[in-house]
């Protein structure tokens, strides 16, 4: 058996994001009562907010801002955009965001029946972006907790995905070595590159399916397809 290590991204490859942060956010703009406020339109708001996040995340990444003022930063700029300029307001909408967002039940399809096919046949371990005290509730409100031996994250490694440092953090604490570990992400620039860079090989997850010349050693737009590989 070629590999003995299966490296797993979470958000956007084991647990669907966007989903949950469209049910929080529901949940959220009725909570404050933004339409009250001018926020006339709830897609409209979460569109932009996804905007804002994905630019304050880039920079996050790349060490330019700290987690604390990207916290209330993307929901302050998004509100913003309504006209609504009040930063303490725009702290407690993302103090309710990071509380609630995580208790959400949201997997992909087959997570839990490709991962009780893998785990007996590998150790599985997360290499995560996310916030630690977040992914942690994340893991367990979905019944993740039981397959994985490790779980690394940004935080804890000191180092961001596409970082070498946190590819190499996480073998170590794995006890894995690249050629008999493999790392399954939905992000190419991320998860991919950031794998290849340090001698992984790797699965590109992209449930619409969408491979623009993507290079890597495989490439699944459903779950169960790693069935085929591994």
């Amino acid at each position: 058996m070629k590999y003995r290590h299966i490296f797993f991204d979470l958000d956007r490859t084991l647990y669907d994001f966007d989903e949950s942060t469209r049910m929080t956010f529901l949940e959220l703009y009725n909570k404050f009562k933004l339409k009250e406020r001018g926020v006339e339109s709830f897609d409209e708001f979460l569109e932009m907010y996804k905007t804002n996040n994905v630019a304050l995340w880039n920079r996050y990444r790349n060490g330019e801002i700290s987690k604390r003022f990207l916290n209330v930063e993307r929901f302050h700029v998004t509100l913003l955009h309504f006209r609504l300029n009040d930063r303490a307001f725009a702290g407690r909408f993302a103090a309710d965001y990071i509380r609630l967002s995580p208790q959400n039940e949201a997997l992909y399809p087959n997570v839990h029946e490709i991962l009780q096919y893998l785990k007996d046949k590998y150790t599985l371990h997360i290499i995560t972006n996310g916030f630690e005290e977040v992914q942690g509730v994340k893991m367990k409100s979905n019944n993740l907790d039981g397959y994985f031996a490790t779980v690394t994250t940004s935080e804890e490694a000191g180092a961001k995905k596409p970082n070498p440092k946190i590819f190499h953090y996480a073998m170590k604490k794995a006890g894995a070595k690249p050629g008999e570990s493999i790392m399954i992400g939905d992000d190419y620039e991320v998860d991919i590159l950031g794998a290849r860079d340090v001698g992984l090989d790797q699965i590109l997850f992209e449930s619409n399916g969408s491979f623009e010349n993507a290079e890597c050693t495989h490439q699944i737009k459903d779950l169960l397809e790693i069935k085929s590989i591994l």
